[in-house]
């Protein structure tokens, strides 16, 4: 292509009408999906009345702030906060080191049928948890552990681990076997060999299991709606559709809440970012 057919002869590059239109389609998918955010941004800082007479999408005259008063303010809150903590710290603690020790057997100890238990451990992430809601729900219910968070973060700890194990065996597998070699000639052993020199280096793999299984465990809905009743075991998901008005939703009550429990997984997210991106597309796809 002559740079006459490549530039108008304004001297400006070509429209590509390609590169626009899919421009354009990313630009309305970004939209479509900011604009449930937005609503809820929004409500947060309106009151009921004025999101009853269908004021949601408009642009507030006043930032009604008595919404994340009452939140902050709501002892229920600071209970569904901690239980949520309670349930999302040691959850994820386990899962990742079950998840590190599965990994590096995988990797660095492989025995006869290893790749098929692999196979085998691996599967476990595309089965349907609404399977086995029944069968753990009669499990728990005869250990007594029934409205408690046991077997929260148990059944987390257990869905936790396949995930895991995948990743870091696919990170363990990148590191050079001339490290783990030497490491042993000096009299290491193999606890050593991974806490010294494996794990050092696996921080970007441990950053995106730390991200993900914290978003993961912290957003979820279904296992505390199974296993707890009382309202002083709920996780604040769970708790967020408790809050009602005296006569209706309480949908700006609700909106504040919903921000302020998202914020422990933006820390979470902010903290490890640096190492998150270069996990992703290091030991998530190498094998």
């Amino acid at each position: 292509m002559t740079d006459a057919a490549r530039y108008p002869v304004g001297g400006g590059r070509q429209f590509d009408p390609w590169k626009g239109a899919t421009f354009a389609v990313l630009v309305i998918l970004a939209l479509a999906f900011l604009a449930p955010t937005v609503g809820v941004l929004l409500s947060s800082v309106k009151s009921t009345r004025d999101i009853a007479l269908g004021n949601l999408w408009s642009w507030p005259n006043g930032l009604y702030l008595d919404n994340y008063l009452e939140v902050l303010s709501n002892p229920a809150v600071h209970t569904y906060m901690v239980n949520t903590l309670l349930v999302t710290v040691p959850a994820t603690f386990g899962s990742i080191v079950l998840g590190i020790l599965a990994g590096y057997v995988f990797a660095k100890l492989p025995f006869r049928g290893s790749n098929l238990l692999f196979l085998v451990l691996v599967s476990g992430m595309f089965f349907p948890p609404q399977v086995i809601l029944i069968p753990l729900f009669r499990l728990f219910n005869g250990m007594g552990l029934i409205d408690t968070l046991w077997p929260v973060i148990i059944v987390h700890i257990a869905l936790g681990i396949p995930i895991c194990t995948l990743i870091m065996r696919n990170f363990f597998a990148t590191v050079p076997s001339a490290l783990r070699e030497a490491a042993i000639l000096e009299g290491a052993n193999e606890w050593q060999v991974l806490t010294r020199v494996a794990l050092p280096i696996s921080l970007p793999a441990l950053a995106v299991l730390v991200t993900l299984q914290f978003t993961w465990i912290w957003n979820d809905f279904l296992w505390p709606l199974i296993f707890t009743q009382s309202d002083d075991k709920r996780t604040i998901m769970l708790g967020m559709v408790s809050l009602k008005g005296q006569y209706s939703v309480a949908w700006g009550v609700q909106g504040a809440l919903s921000l302020i429990a998202t914020l422990p997984t933006l820390i979470v997210f902010l903290f490890f970012q640096r190492y998150f991106i270069k996990g992703m597309t290091m030991g998530a796809v190498k094998g």
